[in-house]
Parts: structure tokens; C-alpha cells; sequence
């Protein structure tokens, strides 16, 4: 057998060596899949209080115009989204609102992502440009 082990290089100690520094390797892995998975869920609640917050919004700007309450309306959009209307400010013509989404409960998450949006609207600036007046594009 010992000479059956140093044919292979072997030395005494050293089995099962590789087996310990996969198993190592495999646990680095997995503790890198769970946080990456961790991230991945706070970008997808985030990504969704976003659009509730964006849809909110609009569906109280839309509503404002005709004279109706703004901030009734970007409650029943945000809960048809799955979100909660955390706040709603009417200011002129604009809503702004604040909504938050529940997002994942893991390792010790306790807040849920919120988003804001404001809708009304378009504010025009107005700029002059001076555009040439002959075909080489300089100035008389």
C-alpha cells in the first residue's frame, strides 16, 4: 500500500484534502447565490413601489382635472398594485404621492421599499434658439 502511495504522489495526511476544499468552495457559492438573491428581491419590491408610486400618480393628476379627489383615486391604484398610499400632496395642479410596496422579509429586513412620483402638468421652458438664415449656416 505505501508504495502504491508514493507512485501517486501521495503523502500521509493529505486524503481527502480536495474533498474539504470543495465542500469549501460550494459553501462560498451558496452563501453568494443567497445574497445575491436577497438583492435581486429588494430591486424587484423596489421596481414595483416604483410603478404603484408612477400609476398613483397619474390616476390623481387624471382625476384632479375633472374636479374629483385626487388622493382617494392614488389610494385605489396604489392597493390595485399591491401597495399602500403613504402619503398625497395636491399642490396647484400636481399630485405627489409616496407609496410603499412590502418587500422580502429575509436576514433581518424590517422596512418595505417607497417610491415617490409626482404627475400634472408639463412644465414648459421656453429657450431661444438662433437658426441660420442661409444655406452655409453662418449668420448675415
Amino acid at each position: 500500500m505505501t508504495a502504491r502511495r508514493r507512485a501517486r504522489g501521495s503523502r500521509r495526511g493529505e486524503d481527502g484534502a480536495a474533498t474539504l476544499f470543495a465542500v469549501s468552495c460550494l459553501a462560498v457559492l451558496l452563501v453568494l447565490g443567497a445574497a445575491l438573491g436577497v438583492v435581486a428581491a429588494v430591486v424587484v419590491a423596489h421596481r414595483q413601489a416604483q410603478a404603484a408610486a408612477d400609476l398613483s400618480a397619474l390616476a390623481g393628476a387624471q382625476v384632479l382635472g375633472r374636479g374629483r379627489d385626487p388622493c382617494a383615486a392614488a389610494d385605489e391604484v396604489a392597493a390595485a398594485n399591491g401597495a399602500r398610499l403613504a402619503s398625497c400632496v395636491v399642490a396647484g395642479r400636481e399630485v405627489l404621492v409616496e407609496v410603499t410596496a412590502p418587500g422580502p422579509r429575509w436576514l433581518g429586513q424590517d422596512t418595505d421599499p417607497s417610491a415617490q412620483a409626482r404627475a400634472g402638468p408639463a412644465q414648459v421652458t421656453t429657450t431661444q434658439h438662433r437658426l441660420p438664415t442661409s444655406a452655409t449656416g453662418a449668420d448675415p
